[in-house]
């Protein structure tokens, strides 16, 4: 039949159009890519100055980046079972493993920590850490609280606030964003703020003096004023609402147990401890900063760090901790990158060792690239074409 002896284009009838115009690309060195270009023949004589060059930068930055992680002086203290293992009477010893410190000295006495029994069933716990400083800090000194196995990053509890709401701007219940579910609104009342992110705010209170632990050692003031961001500051502003219209989170009741009222709505642009929290963390383990001092030194001696006890970490499997650190011009205390530099610079020297025994022992003669030919293609592009189509049939 008509349809079994009936025959498709040539390759060479494909590329002409209904008008007779060919569909060939122009034969350009562009369009045919035919343009010249630079292969660099990697040889054992062209990397061994790159690999050597490499070790000669890596090995000096690691070692200044591990020589300045070791001039940070740290302490840092798990107090996640201060409110069931801390005695109430005196102060005993905190468990080696709860215990993590630095400092250029040796500590002759080991942290020690006593829980406070409240007076009565609404007031608040408290963990007093006793600790020893070897030796004078320089400043600054800073007060950080460290949170481990708390995904801040998960996405629907980072999008989870409304960012004109923060702004200032009063908004009401149904204005305000789905992504604040399921913590938007009650009743016909709007939540400030909303959202999951200002419900999981940590509300364990550190006292802004490091109190003297024994006779010669005096108290050690703090600040928590500029420990957020400078473009955090700007973005939190004084609300407009007025208490009749708002509802403290669920998990602010504790703080505020009549809800609001027009003298004690929190002022998010002066409340830096809330502007700290609201920059989620992109890993479950983090530091966020909580007090500092920049202005003064810290003499060695015993001090006394209270600690006010409301945010259970059980809920989640984490742990929270006490950090007291300095910084170096590299930051705190971290190792890893300067020995990721120092692998770095170990492995190009030691291939580069490998390529000179190589050389030296096993040379090889390049080929000369001026001996290779190639058929023109735009001369056979069609006897090509014909060649594949019938190795096709």
């Amino acid at each position: 039949m008509w349809f079994f002896s009936k025959k498709g284009p040539t390759p060479n009838e494909s590329l002409i159009g209904e008008e007779g115009k060919t569909k060939r690309p122009p034969n350009t060195a562009f369009r045919q890519q035919r343009l010249r270009s630079w292969q660099p023949i990697l040889s054992p004589q062209s990397v061994l100055p790159l690999l050597l060059l490499y070790a000669c930068i890596f090995t000096p930055i690691g070692v200044g980046l591990i020589l300045g992680a070791k001039t940070v002086q740290d302490l840092t203290i798990n107090y996640s079972n201060c409110g069931k293992d801390a005695g109430t009477e005196d102060f005993t010893d905190i468990p080696k493993k709860l215990v993590h410190y630095n400092f250029k000295h040796k500590v002759e006495n080991r942290p020690k920590w006593k829980r406070t029994v409240p007076e009565n069933d609404d007031g608040m716990p408290y963990c007093q850490l006793k600790f020893e400083i070897p030796d004078e800090i320089k400043n600054s000194v800073y007060i950080y609280y460290k949170l481990t196995n708390f995904y801040q990053n998960h996405r629907r509890y980072v999008e989870s606030f409304d960012y004109k709401q923060l702004l200032g701007k009063p908004l009401s219940k149904d204005e305000l964003t789905t992504a604040c579910r399921p913590i938007r609104g009650e009743g016909d009342k709007a939540v400030y703020p909303c959202g999951l992110i200002a419900n999981s705010m940590f509300n364990d209170t550190f006292t802004p003096t490091l109190f003297g632990g024994d006779d010669d050692t005096e108290d050690f003031q703090l600040t928590n004023k500029k420990i957020s961001w400078g473009i955090d500051r700007k973005r939190f502003k004084k609300t407009k609402y007025n208490a009749s219209q708002i509802v403290p989170p669920p998990n602010w009741r504790k703080r505020y147990p009549d809800g609001y009222t027009d003298d004690n709505i929190p002022d998010i642009h002066e409340w830096e401890e809330f502007q700290v929290w609201m920059r989620t963390a992109a890993l479950p383990k983090f530091y966020k900063l909580a007090l500092k001092n920049e202005t003064t030194h810290l003499p060695k001696g015993t001090y006394i760090m209270q600690i006010g006890l409301n945010y259970p970490t059980s809920l989640f499997g984490g742990s929270k901790s006490f950090v007291l650190t300095t910084i170096s011009a590299i930051g705190g205390r971290n190792m890893s990158l300067g020995v990721v530099f120092l692998i770095v610079s170990c492995l190009s020297g030691l291939m580069a060792l490998i390529f000179i025994v190589k050389l030296f022992f096993q040379p090889r003669a390049m080929g000369d690239h001026s001996f290779l030919k190639f058929e023109d293609e735009e001369n056979n592009s069609t006897n090509d074409n014909d060649l594949a189509l019938r190795e096709i049939l």
